[in-house]
């Protein structure tokens, strides 16, 4: 299944390394019981006052010492081989669900469904960059001189409009769809990225700070699983469900001269997103209701999009079922992702330690855990700029966003 999603699995150096250290665990646990044969043989002499000091005794102590000292060395080697093993095990991806369409490219995707009819403009639509420039609610020169390329400045209605899409996502998710909100760090220890799969295959995605255990979050997913690391939750608990406006930092390494222009790959971007500690035999039925909960943000923007599940090759290191929302971009004429919502079954739960309690019983189990954007905060800033546009260059708001934005109608050129 993993060969389905492009890993050339070459698990020999792993086997090497393995069937060393099982052969190093038996050797050891037989001088184990060996050394406490001798302790016991040394014990019985020292007991005896004929036999204290004797010979024997002194040979018996010195069997004990020539133990110790070798099942050290076979410990201190058992270790090491761990340490080289772990790469690999923390390498391997998921394996993919069944239901996972297999696939060789992201061609390979299967559409699921679409929502809303693309418009009809009567004129050449016009992209974010050039809209948000002539409004003055975008200003890329001042983000490229303040921090480089791949950063914006949003100014006056525009950064409004970002904070009020953001504001009008978690009033959605927490009154009509029960998560609770959350503001977790930006900032996280190497335990949290390996927990949720992103160390140590993605390393150079990510922003470290120098001298510390510390990195940026590439999402809110990393902090809000983590919420629940090396925790033992009650069934009844589940599933849980946490939402979280932050910012998110992305190096976007391997992205060279793809969508230079505008902010649809930025290294710093906010996002809505939305998690799910969800119990085994649910997980599921709760997938596929996450992702009706960031399709309902979309509707509810009046923003065209579609479904796609993602195929074997396009699926993301730790999901097993990644659903794709995809909203409609006037100026490239396709559909762009806008939200990845994915079941990860126990897969981040086995690395992160996050277990409940089955009722009635007392050894715990894995849990299965469940994320996806609820929304990408620019990239539906750019949708709602492009397909609410006009032709004298303003953008009208959508009716949803209006309280949100001081009850403006319309983003005009003064």
């Amino acid at each position: 299944m993993l060969r389905q999603r492009g890993v050339a699995l070459d698990l020999e150096a792993f086997a090497v390394l393995d069937r060393r250290r099982r052969e190093l665990i038996v050797r050891g646990d037989a001088l184990k019981n060996e050394r406490n044969r001798a302790s016991g043989e040394v014990a019985r002499l020292q007991r005896d006052p004929a036999a204290r000091g004797g010979a024997a005794a002194q040979e018996a102590m010195a069997r004990s010492r020539t133990l110790g000292e070798e099942i050290a060395r076979l410990d201190a080697e058992c270790k090491q081989l761990e340490e080289e093993s772990e790469p690999i095990l923390w390498s391997l991806p998921n394996v993919p669900s069944p239901r996972t369409p297999v696939g060789a490219s992201a061609a390979d995707n299967v559409e699921l469904r679409r929502w809303g009819t693309p418009r009809a403009f009567d004129f050449t639509p016009q992209p974010h960059w050039e809209l948000g420039e002539r409004l003055g609610i975008l200003d890329l020169d001042a983000a490229a001189r303040i921090s480089g390329a791949r950063f914006a400045v949003y100014r006056g209605a525009g950064a409004r409009l970002e904070r009020a899409l953001a504001n009008f996502m978690l009033d959605l998710h927490t009154a009509r769809h029960g998560y609770t909100e959350v503001l977790p760090p930006a900032l996280v220890n190497s335990n949290s990225l390996r927990g949720t799969g992103n160390l140590p295959k993605f390393a150079g995605d990510l922003f470290k700070c120098e001298g510390h255990d510390l990195w940026l979050i590439p999402t809110a997913e990393v902090p809000l699983t983590n919420l629940f690391a090396g925790q033992t939750l009650e069934e009844a608990m589940l599933p849980i469900s946490v939402a979280a406006y932050t910012p998110c930092f992305r190096s976007e390494a391997g992205s060279y001269g793809k969508d230079v222009r505008g902010i649809i790959r930025q290294h710093q971007f906010q996002k809505v997103e939305l998690v799910k500690i969800a119990h085994p035999a649910r997980s599921s039925e709760d997938h596929e209701q996450l992702t009706r909960d960031a399709e309902a943000v979309l509707q509810a923007l009046e923003l065209p999009y579609r479904a796609v599940s993602l195929c074997t090759a396009d699926l993301g290191f730790s999901a097993n079922l990644t659903y794709d929302l995809e909203v409609w971009l006037p100026s490239a004429g396709e559909y762009r992702e806008i939200s990845s919502c994915s079941n990860f079954g126990d897969f981040q739960a086995r690395r992160a330690g996050i277990r409940y309690r089955p009722q009635g019983k007392n050894k715990s189990e894995l849990a299965h855990t469940i994320n996806g954007s609820g929304l990408a905060i620019g990239r539906a800033w750019i949708a709602v700029v492009e397909n609410f546009q006009a032709a004298d260059g303003s953008v009208a708001i959508p009716a949803a966003l209006r309280p949100y934005m001081g009850g403006l109608e319309r983003i005009a050129i003064r």
